[in-house]
């Protein structure tokens, strides 16, 4: 047929902008007048390789198992810098979130409550990926009122597009530091789902 080859780029137009708002947040809404765009352009969600498994909204990740946490630096609650190598001794579950991605925003009361419920055996540390996000981030954790989780900072966004990963991203290290899976795209972390990712690891 004669339009064949006109409807062709724009059913392949649509279908790219479709597969982008399956996986996650991989740009920042207008409102939000963000400083930077960089991660727009950069942070662009990887293919999941190995033996990934759909969960929930998201996806396992299990293709960087092993891997030694990033030795990146990112800002602390009290203002001070800190890194994920000091909170080595007990399995970490860092989170990767922006005030402006709305998935992330959804799962987040889910998280607070399993930082709660496993306090004695997981640190859960949410890192905001909002560029230059002091402001945005302590108005967003006021506003939320969350009982267990921090408002640590990244705010140039060096773990997410280090990673090239859009947003939700949750990754589990064990108590030295090492990948065991990672997150993409958002979950109920209370869930039974979650309840057996995190069982793999002591």
């Amino acid at each position: 047929m004669l339009l064949e080859p006109v409807l062709r780029p724009v059913i392949a137009s649509l279908l790219a902008v479709l597969a982008v708002s399956v996986a996650g947040c991989d740009r920042q809404s207008p409102a939000t007048e963000q400083a930077n765009e960089a991660l727009t352009a950069e942070a662009k969600m990887p293919p999941v390789a190995g033996n990934g498994a759909a969960v929930e909204g998201g996806q396992v990740d299990r293709s960087h198992v092993g891997e030694a946490a990033p030795e990146l630096a990112f800002v602390a609650p009290d203002g001070s810098q800190t890194s994920l190598e000091s909170f080595r001794g007990k399995p970490v579950l860092l989170n990767l979130w922006a005030t402006w991605c709305a998935p992330c925003v959804a799962e987040l009361p889910t998280l607070d409550a399993l930082a709660e419920r496993e306090a004695d055996q997981l640190r859960v540390i949410a890192l905001s990926q909002d560029f230059d996000g002091k402001e945005k981030v302590e108005t967003f954790f006021a506003d939320k009122g969350f009982a267990n989780l921090q408002p640590y900072r990244d705010d140039e966004a060096a773990f997410s597009l280090s990673m090239q990963t859009n947003l939700p991203t949750t990754i589990l290290y064990d108590a030295q530091g090492r990948e065991v899976w990672r997150v993409l795209g958002d979950m109920d972390w209370t869930g039974e789902a979650a309840a057996e990712l995190l069982a793999e690891v002591e």
